[in-house]
């Protein structure tokens, strides 16, 4: 069966306090006080609230499925900003024969009208299923009659073959909640290992053996009083992996005999190279030997050989967006399309280069979206993305092709999320995964100053590495959004905007532009910011409360702005602004400001250097410090006069 929950899980040792006495499972009766709420007494701005929230997990001992069961109760204080409540989403999986079922959907909105609680239910006909993938289709339906403090209420039965994967369920989410539980039931005979990541401790909590259902049970049962909205932080590319979240993975069945399931890595890799969608399409060697470029066997140079293979396969398939570490419809299959998803491309890229006498392992990943694997407890479910490692004498180095931008140890910004696991058919091995490459961003603006007090010129914004990926992604899911960024961001009237891929992988922007509200005029005086709209206008390093969590780039950058501007004729500088440089002592983080005059041109450059990809929370307040420093150079004038 194919393992379908791709679901990222982190652990770490909790003391909890004792449990007081208090009933799970206990819903509370609908009360009308709800509705005369005005604001949520955890955070007087939140658009919602979690009134009572309840997630019941048990396996049925008669099937053996898996029962989900959901309960949520929630009060809207501003409908336009709690979007997000007013449209349930159900995802139900399937894998070849089994799949998902749901039943018992209640579902109401509930109004007060004339001092009187009126409840809406939720129609039929309002409720639709998608078929998101071959595994996943979606149950959704629209909340009606939804307004400023009305309450919603749903509650829904999901019955699941699938035992390998409990869900895992966030406690803290962006809306605070008055009450969350999280219940699982298992018979002693099926043996999880439950994941509790996060800082907050459960003020109610029961972990035991008892009789349940007519046999012995061990069951987990936690319970969380007045948890506030999780504030997030600038700099974190996945703040998930740092809020307070509880799942279980299967560990081991006894039914007769003793079997382990997320015992080990060495077992994990040793099942998937059982399985016929990883190791199964890894034997098919004569796909690889048929469709090798004849050019590959003149190569010499290791690197140079892989990198060869690793051009032919990126440049002719085409990643159709779907993740996962198992091939969906096969190696061949993508051979015959084109196209395929993460398993199918990757894989058939370690199996070209181990054709071409190359060393290569798939390494399977977790994607920055899908949270950090978990390492102290092994499971195939923490991944959900495979990608190519090549071992050579200077260690190894990786290769994505599902990114036409990719290069040898260049990734797409998904992949690169602390490390990943080699499955190696003789060993298994942990890689930690750090982006060394530094990613430039040029932005540069030549620009003429009008007699009139208007400016026009052109601007090029570039990438390279990292962020050009990471650039032409964006551009790819809406074109028209990336480039009506620009006049979003800078107020600027920009024309011909053209966005393209350089042969060697960088990303521009090209464009023109004009404004008239760039320039004072005082009297005969002309006042400009040399930067003009590329000036830092604040500083992004503005927490004031003590930072958090990691410092995260995604990859080690330096941002140079070049401005050239045309003075026109019979104007003179009255003063030029102050250079700049500021390094901290580590030489880690960098800041220059230059500006020179060069005839009748201003030319201002400001460098942005940080060597890392990310830092720990301590270079928070050097961070802050230098861009504030760049904030201040960047908004210094200058005064044209116009000659006597």
């Amino acid at each position: 069966m194919k393992k379908i929950f791709l679901v990222a899980f982190c652990s770490m040792n909790l003391i909890f306090i004792e449990a007081q006495k208090h009933e799970f499972l206990n819903y509370p009766k609908f009360n009308d006080a709800d509705l005369s709420k005005q604001k949520s007494a955890l955070d007087e701005n939140a658009p919602a609230e979690i009134l009572f929230k309840s997630l019941h997990f048990s396996i049925d001992n008669n099937t053996g499925n898996l029962v989900k069961k959901a309960f949520y109760r929630v009060k809207i204080y501003d409908k336009d900003k709690a979007e997000d409540w007013l449209n349930l989403e159900i995802p139900l999986y399937q894998s070849g024969s089994d799949q998902e079922t749901i039943s018992r959907v209640k579902a109401f909105t509930y109004n007060l009208e004339n001092g009187t609680s009126v409840a809406t239910k939720v129609d039929k006909s309002s409720k639709y299923k998608s078929k998101e993938s071959k595994y996943v289709s979606i149950t959704k339906f629209a909340f009606p009659n939804v307004k400023n403090g009305s309450v919603i209420e749903y509650q829904y039965e999901v019955t699941s073959p699938f035992l390998y994967v409990v869900p895992e369920i966030m406690i803290e989410t962006d809306t605070p909640s008055l009450y969350t539980e999280y219940v699982l039931d298992s018979p002693s005979n099926i043996a999880y290992n439950v994941n509790y990541t996060g800082f907050l401790t459960p003020k109610y909590r029961e972990v035991d053996e008892r009789m349940m259902y007519g046999m012995n049970y061990r069951t987990y049962r936690f319970g969380f009083e007045n948890v506030k909205g999780f504030k997030t932080e600038k700099f974190v590319n996945n703040d998930r992996n740092y809020r307070t979240k509880i799942g279980a993975e299967l560990h081991s069945t006894n039914f007769r005999e003793l079997k382990l399931y997320s015992s080990s890595w060495e077992q994990i890799k040793q099942r998937l190279y059982e399985n016929e969608d990883f190791g199964g399409e890894l034997k098919k060697t004569r796909l690889a030997k048929d469709n090798m470029p004849a050019n590959i066997s003149g190569i010499s140079g290791e690197i140079e050989k892989a990198n060869a293979v690793f051009d032919y396969v990126k440049n002719t398939f085409t990643w159709n967006k779907d993740r996962g570490i198992y091939t969906e419809y096969g190696i061949k299959k993508m051979l015959e399309t084109k196209t395929g998803n993460a398993a199918e491309i990757n894989l058939f890229l370690v199996m070209m280069l181990r054709e071409a006498g190359i060393k290569a392992d798939p390494l399977t990943i977790s994607t920055v979206s899908n949270g950090f694997i978990n390492i102290a407890s092994p499971n195939v479910s923490n991944m959900n993305f495979v990608i190519a490692a090549v071992q050579t004498k200077d260690g190894f180095h990786l290769y994505d092709a599902t990114s036409k931008q990719s290069s040898i140890d260049q990734l797409p910004p998904r992949d690169w999320n602390q490390f990943g696991i080699l499955m190696n058919k003789d060993k298994v091995q942990q890689l930690s995964m750090i982006n060394a490459k530094t990613s430039f961003t040029y932005l540069t603006a030549e620009a003429k100053i009008n007699t009139d007090g208007s400016i026009s010129g052109t601007y090029s914004d570039k990438d390279t590495g990292t962020y050009a990926i990471f650039a032409k992604e964006s551009y790819d899911d809406n074109a028209e959004k990336y480039k009506k960024q620009y006049k979003d961001n800078f107020a600027i009237d920009f024309t011909n905007i053209d966005s393209k891929v350089h042969e060697n992988g960088d990303f521009e922007s090209t464009m023109k532009f004009s404004s008239e509200n760039l320039i004072d005029r005082i009297g005969k005086k002309m006042i400009i910011n040399p930067m003009l709209f590329l000036n830092k206008n604040s500083n992004e390093f503005d927490q004031t409360e003590e930072r958090k969590y990691l410092i995260d780039f995604t990859s080690p950058f330096t941002r140079i702005k070049k401005i050239v501007l045309e003075i026109p004729e019979g104007y003179a500088i009255e003063e030029m602004p102050k250079n700049k440089k500021i390094v901290t002592d580590d030489k880690e983080i960098e800041y220059s400001y230059i500006a020179e005059q060069k005839g009748n041109r201003i030319e201002v450059i400001s460098t942005t250097k940080v060597k890392s990809p990310t830092y720990e929370k301590e270079y928070y307040p050097a961070f802050k410090q230098i861009w504030g420093v760049a904030s201040k150079q960047e908004n210094q004038v200058i005064s044209l006069v116009k000659k006597q």
